[in-house]
């Protein structure tokens, strides 16, 4: 979808007689705002942070069963 020039003049002349002249600056920078604001929460955001939380929480739980049975390999001398 491409918008030319007469496109763009067509939404223009629309927006003006929507909100006329004296409001138009204020939407415009209303619509400005919300754009950047979008656009730095989805820079901001990590899709995989949760299931980076979850991993650490599952290493944690998981450190101390993993060394009780390296202990008991070495038949509990404490000796490897």
């Amino acid at each position: 979808m491409d918008l030319g020039v007469p496109e763009l003049l067509i939404i223009l002349v629309i927006a003006l007689v929507l909100f006329g002249g004296g409001k138009l600056p204020e939407v415009g920078k209303s619509l400005g705002q919300a754009i950047r604001e979008f656009k730095n929460a989805m820079r901001d955001a990590d899709p995989t942070k949760d299931v980076k939380e979850a991993l650490k929480d599952v290493k944690a739980d998981a450190k101390p069963a993993l060394e009780a049975k390296a202990g008991d390999k070495d038949g509990g001398t404490g000796h490897a």
